[in-house]
């Protein structure tokens, strides 16, 4: 089990940092780019939570991770769509 919370320190951890990346390259990127990237980095985060939560018999961890991903999955399909129209 302690294994498993440093998997998922260091998953928190890398999600933050790709976020603060993203956030300084924002400028230089389309919305719809900006959209499918943070709707990528929401699934990312949802997963996570999601087995966490499975692991560790956390049904509101499980439940979340679940709502995060859905989020993710709506936003990068909206970067999609944004894509499209772009053109």
């Amino acid at each position: 089990r302690v294994r498993y919370d440093a998997t998922l320190a260091d998953w928190t951890f890398t999600c933050k940092m790709v976020s603060e990346i993203v956030e300084r390259k924002e400028k230089q990127m389309k919305p719809s780019t900006k959209d499918q990237i943070k709707g990528e980095l929401h699934e990312l985060k949802g997963k996570v939570k999601e087995k966490a939560g499975k692991i560790t018999d956390n049904p509101k961890l499980t439940a979340e991770g679940q709502d995060e991903n859905l989020l993710g999955k709506v936003q990068k399909k909206a970067g999609q769509v944004e894509k499209v129209i772009e053109k």
